[in-house]
């Protein structure tokens, strides 16, 4: 599988996060799912305004979150479509993780702020498939994925 991930951490996270996890975890995330060979994916990590401002002004709620999925799909019924690319590379877009946010939700949920991200980035990244939970059922199919992905990784 040939892909490309890049990884940007915010200056005020360096070395709280190591680079090649998330590259690591990503890559697996994507060989476990089958993505289609060449792909690109970006990951961020940063603060709570930050993500807040993106969820704003992008979904329309000014409130924080933990994670956003920007995709590169095209929406058709039932089935994800990516938009073709005159380089060939599938573009599956960003995900965007707050930090800070992660710190709070690892806490409350008692176990590593690792754990935590990995989750988070495996939520992000099967938006970016196409994965989501705006139903019942779509929610329970994706949380038994989230569980399947995390349990392979740890």
């Amino acid at each position: 599988m040939i892909e490309e991930i890049g990884v940007h951490i915010e200056e005020n996270f360096k070395g709280l996060i190591d680079e090649a996890w998330a590259r690591r975890l990503t890559h697996t995330i994507l060989k476990v799912e089958r993505t289609a060979s060449p792909c690109e994916v970006s990951i961020v990590l940063t603060d709570s305004e930050a993500v807040q401002k993106l969820n704003r002004d992008y979904r329309g709620v000014n409130e924080p979150t933990d994670v956003l999925s920007f995709c590169m799909m095209l929406q058709q019924e039932n089935e994800p479509s990516f938009i073709p690319s005159p380089d060939g590379i599938t573009h599956l877009g960003e995900v965007i993780i707050s930090y800070p946010q992660a710190v709070r939700q690892a806490n409350e949920q008692k176990h590593s702020v690792k754990q935590e991200l990995a989750l988070l980035l495996i939520h992000g990244i099967l938006h970016l498939l196409g994965y989501d939970h705006e139903h019942p059922e779509e929610e329970a199919r994706m949380r038994v994925r989230e569980k399947e992905l995390l349990e392979k990784i740890y």
